[in-house]
């Protein structure tokens, strides 16, 4: 077979999946620079532009998109087979940067913590935490999420989860709140109140919602925010009342968290179902022994943080 440089594969999968070189290079740690060259390789190597000018961006040829289907999992597979094998694995001297997906509140409450517990048994390792818009699938499908963190709302069937700890709702509002003078709160007083509501995708709906409704009432909803940790900003600065999981008070990493932003919590007024907190990631990670190494890690750090 003619030569081929396996080290071009996982840059060509950082350009196909970022669609920028300067995302690209980020993503490998290399210069904009460096990762131009490259580029100029693949080029030259595959007979193809495969990322081409438009206005102030770049867009991916119709070869580079037909690629895009298949070098994420060839890249995995190509470096997969020539790694060393799992059991000579070593965490201490691993040098390896894993992208997680999770929302504001995990990242706030235990980013610093989980880095910590992994710098002790690998120093070299490094965690991207990359931006959580949506609960697209198509990410881990094509390598550029390592593990995501959160609630499962993806109806991708092939995606392996792991429960890390059960969370359930409970409401805020800023220490002094008039709420807070009634020993037992009232659905109705509660629903009568100003709201603020946490959603990614803009939606005012919510399983408090549901139970409201249930009898007759629904909440004044003054706004809507795009995480919990902006809405229990909202709630600390004004009278609005918001929703947050039991999670985002505080753990023994980062006690007495919302105390100390000036809220108090309540138990709602009315009945909302607990729900858990996963790790999810594609199977072709299931037998890699770093990303093993890595769920083990975050999982011990969940069961520490919300037995």
């Amino acid at each position: 077979m003619p030569r081929v440089d396996l080290n071009l594969l996982p840059a060509l999968d950082a350009l196909l999946t970022e669609g920028s070189v300067t995302g690209a290079a980020r993503r490998l740690e290399l210069s904009v620079s460096a990762m131009s060259r490259t580029l100029t390789r693949l080029r030259e190597a595959t007979g193809d532009r495969l990322l081409l000018q438009a206005g102030r961006g770049l867009v991916l040829t119709p070869y580079a998109m037909r690629l895009r289907e298949r070098i994420p999992a060839l890249a995995r597979e190509a470096q997969a087979a020539l790694a060393p094998a799992d059991h000579a694995l070593q965490i201490a001297t691993l040098d390896q940067c894993f992208t997680l997906r999770a929302g504001e509140g995990f990242i706030d409450l235990l980013a610093a913590p989980l880095l910590a517990r992994i710098r002790q048994a690998a120093p070299r390792v490094r965690l991207r935490f990359a931006p959580k818009p949506d609960w697209d699938a198509r990410p881990l499908r094509e390598g550029g999420i390592d593990l995501e963190l959160g609630t499962v709302k993806t109806t991708a069937p092939e995606l392996r989860t792991r429960r890390l700890f059960r969370d359930r709702y409970v409401g805020v509002c800023r220490s002094g709140h008039p709420l807070l003078d009634e020993t037992e709160i009232a659905a109705e007083r509660y629903a009568a109140c100003g709201h603020v509501v946490a959603s990614r995708a803009g939606e005012m709906d919510h399983p408090v919602d549901d139970a409201l409704a249930a009898r007759g009432l629904s909440r004044q909803v003054a706004m809507v925010v795009p995480a919990y940790t902006h809405a229990m900003q909202v709630a600390r600065q004004s009278d609005l009342l918001a929703v947050v999981p039991h999670s985002c008070l505080g753990n023994p990493f980062t006690p007495g968290h919302a105390a100390a932003l000036g809220l108090r919590h309540f138990e709602l007024p009315v009945p909302t179902p607990p729900f858990n907190v996963s790790a999810i990631w594609h199977p072709r990670l299931d037998q890699d022994a770093s990303h093993r190494w890595l769920r083990g890690e975050v999982l011990a750090l969940c069961e520490a943080a919300y037995p």
